[in-house]
């Protein structure tokens, strides 16, 4: 009998134990994940960013736990030697319409509380020297970290304080009993007192199996990217970001320095035919269907149409895409890029056609399921277990249990 299990092994279901050791020090936990390595799907296709918290909604769960969370993920990797550089970032406006919003993403991060600094395209070059724009704000906090090291050592530490962590263990069935729940596996079943859902990509239907509305549907966009070839890195030398356009929930293709210092371009988004859909070609009956029968993608689709048509096109025209890029750096050309990996984003949208905005945590009666957690995630990976961790049920109530 464990205390509590947790079911998906990416950066927030790791941090979660993490977070339970450090509370209970005592409980049984458990990790299962269905991959054969952690980090598999979202969490090791992202961008390494470690971002700011200079975009989201003052008062917001997205803007605290960044915002935090950015500093506690610095604070991990100098803790445990693992590759991280805050190298800043400049976000730019290249047009006069963009001008006004740059001042109230500027105002916004004074709002978050976070270090930022208004810049004329002249200092942007101090920066960025192969820049082009009207004017920039330098986010000074932003980074860029190795988020499967940080997987790897959260699993490590869960693992050092006594926890099981399961591979290659997809869990297909859940069953309430009178002392918790059986999770019936592909290895074997496993009983537990408590249920925390962190599967990311399937939340929404690992929610269902427990009886519990998610509250939203799960949603796959496919983020795909580019790679500067190695002898034209020295145009970009650490992250530079458009404006984003506010009505669409996306920031728009962007240079970002990885931490072995390669440069990627990108990401796009469309919709991805699979919920784990990496390639273009990449199709499930079952993923495409129950997107293609829900009504409120369609009242999205219908709202950003002009956005998404711009997406497709992109995905499918590399000159479409090495034009976005050079509204930025106007010296990069289509023989400068190569494609590299895609990512695939769980996003929640609720039944009225509307993107959950936030992170999106839900309770049941022995469990706790996190239905929306997409980027900044991994930054706030550290703030959103110790939230989970809070969620669940008054200490008294866990000492009993964990007294048998």
């Amino acid at each position: 009998m464990y205390d509590f299990a947790i079911i998906g092994g990416g950066i927030v279901g790791l941090s979660t134990g993490m977070a339970l050791g450090n509370r209970y020090p005592d409980a049984k936990i458990l990790v299962l994940e269905k991959e054969s390595r952690w980090a598999f799907h979202q969490t090791g296709n992202n961008s390494g960013v470690i971002h700011s918290g200079v975009y989201y909604k003052p008062g917001s769960f997205k803007a605290k736990f960044c915002r935090d969370g950015c500093q506690s993920m610095v604070e991990f990797c100098q803790q445990h030697e693992i590759p991280y550089e805050v190298c800043g970032k400049v976000i730019v406006a290249t047009e006069e319409r963009e001008l006004p919003l740059l001042e109230n993403l500027y105002q916004r991060g004074l709002q978050n509380g976070i270090k930022v600094a208004r810049i004329t395209a002249e200092e942007v070059k101090e920066y960025e020297p192969y820049v082009n724009c009207l004017a920039g704000v330098r986010v000074f906090s932003t980074g860029i970290a190795d988020y499967k090291r940080v997987c790897q050592k959260y699993a490590e530490l869960i693992e050092k304080r006594g926890g099981d962590l399961h591979l290659n263990t997809k869990v297909e069935k859940i069953i309430e009993t009178q002392s918790g729940q059986v999770l019936e596996t592909n290895q074997g079943t496993f009983e537990t007192r408590f249920v925390i859902n962190c599967a990311g990509l399937h939340s929404d239907r690992v929610a269902k199996l427990g009886k519990v509305d998610p509250q939203a549907k799960i949603v796959p966009f496919r983020g795909e990217y580019y790679e500067l070839v190695p002898e034209k890195r020295y145009l970009v030398k650490g992250l530079i970001y458009p404006v984003p356009n506010p009505a669409f929930p996306f920031l728009g293709v962007h240079f970002t320095r990885m931490i072995d210092g390669s440069v990627h371009a990108g990401p796009n988004a469309v919709l991805s035919l699979k919920r784990e859909g990496y390639k273009k070609t990449d199709f499930d009956l079952r993923d495409f269907t129950e997107v293609m029968t829900y009504p409120a993608f369609w009242k999205l689709a219908a709202k950003h149409a002009d956005e998404g048509i711009k997406e497709i096109i992109r995905s499918f025209s590399k000159a479409a895409f090495v034009r976005s890029l050079q509204r930025l750096i106007p010296e990069v050309k289509s023989e400068d890029l190569i494609p590299t990996h895609a990512g695939v984003r769980a996003q929640a949208l609720m039944n009225d056609g509307k993107l959950v905005d936030d992170f999106l945590i839900i309770k049941g009666q022995n469990s706790v399921h996190v239905c929306n957690a997409p980027s900044p995630a991994a930054t706030s990976s550290i703030e959103i277990g110790k939230a989970i961790v809070e969620q669940i049920p008054a200490q008294q109530h866990l000492q009993s249990t964990l007294n048998v």
